[in-house]
């Protein structure tokens, strides 16, 4: 009985305390107007820095290499209303200076971890993030996918968010298959689910009657995908199907 709480137990510890970084923040030591440090990300990265709460904070300050300059990010909005982030994402979390937004300049800068009003025309360094997602088109195998999206790219797409299921539902669409296979492993015995990245499945999107009950490995090891079409949830698909895939490329 104590063995099988264990686990459980183990599970609703480790998503408690889990926080899965979803962007690469790269600082670009390169002055520059808004609109055009704007261009730069978009041409080289995804965009301008988005921040969605206190986890990306920390890793957005941690990429800063020169604290005591602004740095850019992407938001921008005039006085209290009409914020908006430049990749189009919800603003979901402000860390305004004590005062901020004071006037009618409609960008926002970074100095010391906090933000302030800028004229979107004053030259700044900046701060651009990276997360991009490629659906493969190509039918293969779990472990024949895996091994593209490493050799290729740099691994098969973890979801550990609701933002990055939404990400993952915008570019599935273009899938040529029902389902399309992600980062996500099952260990039967002990009835476990894991990403790629060894983190456990937090965050979940199964369909009904998916992830939840004990698989049959017997004759093959079970992998997880999430569907092209409807709701666009998670499955379990035995790992010799051959699925068009999602790539990182962060």
């Amino acid at each position: 009985m104590a063995q099988t709480l264990y686990f459980p137990l183990l599970l609703i510890a480790l998503c408690s305390i889990s926080e899965c970084v979803q962007r690469q923040y790269h600082f670009i030591n390169e002055k520059m107007d808004w609109t055009e440090a704007q261009r730069y990300c978009r041409e080289n990265y995804t965009d301008l820095a988005t921040v969605d709460n206190m986890n990306d904070m920390i890793q957005l300050n941690k990429s800063v290499k020169v604290n005591d300059r602004g740095v850019w990010i992407g938001l921008q909005g005039t006085y209290d209303s009409n914020w908006h982030w430049s990749s189009g994402d919800s603003v979901l979390f402000l860390n305004w200076a004590s005062g901020q937004p004071y006037s009618g300049d409609n960008c926002a800068v970074m100095i010391n971890g906090k933000w302030f009003v800028g004229s979107c025309s004053v030259t700044w360094t900046f701060i651009c993030y990276n997360n991009k997602l490629i659906v493969i088109q190509q039918n293969l195998s779990w472990s024949e996918a895996l091994r593209y999206c490493r050799q290729n790219h740099v691994d098969l797409v973890s979801v550990q968010s609701v933002e990055m299921q939404r990400r993952v539902m915008n570019v599935v669409k273009l899938a040529s298959t029902e389902a399309v296979w992600l980062g996500l492993h099952n260990y039967c015995s002990m009835n476990m689910w894991l990403w790629l990245t060894g983190d456990m499945v937090c965050y979940q999107n199964w369909a009904p009657g998916n992830g939840s009950t004990p698989e049959n490995c017997k004759l093959e090891n079970r992998k997880g995908a999430v569907q092209s079409g409807g709701d666009q949830t998670w499955i379990s698909r035995p790992e010799s199907d051959r699925l068009n895939f999602i790539c990182t490329n962060y």
